[in-house]
């Protein structure tokens, strides 16, 4: 077990050196949060479109999600990483636009997934309505 804990504190010191990352775009109908992570999962970056600045229903358009991936992308550049992975999460607008702005920010984009949940059969419908 000692073993383990040493071999992952080597890891740790290279994961400053790490030049990576997997990017992680939630997308819903209200909000963009992107979270910007080394090979490990531990999360070096985020941003949402709240915390950029938008309030109210402009926290749901494009320009806002385009605002929330540069800022994420500028805020892990120092920190190593120069390449991301993208999974993409949700039914939102902004989808297009944070992988544009992951692009502006100035990462390098090696792969695209849609990680977006889908029900197998979906919910149990309402019971028959008796009159």
């Amino acid at each position: 077990m000692h073993l383990i804990i040493l071999a992952k504190s080597n890891n740790i010191k290279n994961a400053m050196q790490t030049k990576h990352g997997i990017a992680y775009i939630q997308s819903t109908l209200s909000n963009t949060i992107i979270t910007i992570t080394d090979s490990f999962g531990d999360t070096k970056s985020w941003s949402s479109s709240g915390s950029v600045g938008f309030k109210g229903s402009r926290r749901s358009t494009n320009y806002a999600a385009q605002a929330t991936a540069e800022n994420v992308a500028r805020a892990a550049i120092p920190l190593g990483i120069k390449s991301v992975e993208v999974r993409i999460k949700g039914l939102g607008y902004g989808k297009p636009s944070a992988l544009r702005g992951l692009q502006l920010g100035g990462l390098i984009i090696t792969k695209i997934s849609d990680v977006t949940p889908t029900p197998h059969n979906g919910c149990r419908p309402p019971k028959k309505r008796r009159v």
